[in-house]
């Protein structure tokens, strides 16, 4: 089943699915029709592979998913995750590019 698909659905069953988490079944399975932002905050250099704070909005159908790892957790974390799942664009990137300020 299409992410899209799935969102709906849950919607018509009036689940608010802002912050629901997506079924492995369903997350693995699409790949988003396109990456509309992508930023991520990597000081330490091209090559370092370790986790960096990050924020991404891919689309799927007419739903934007807005996720990645708040910059206040810092580099090398692996705390502070979040997402939305918004059909407003303007939103879903708003969102992405806050988590990656410094406060």
């Amino acid at each position: 089943m299409k992410i899209s698909t799935w969102l709906s659905k849950n919607i018509a069953e009036g689940i608010d699915v802002s912050k629901i988490e997506l079924p492995s079944d369903v997350s693995y399975d699409n790949d988003p029709d396109e990456t509309v932002f992508f930023e991520e905050y990597k000081p330490c250099g091209y090559f370092c592979a370790k986790n960096h704070p990050f924020s991404t909005v891919e689309r799927f159908g007419s739903w934007y998913y807005s996720r990645g790892q708040d910059k206040k957790a810092g580099i090398h974390s692996s705390e502070m995750k979040w997402h939305i799942f918004t059909k407003d664009k303007e939103l879903a990137i708003k969102t992405a590019k806050a988590h990656l300020q410094t406060s």
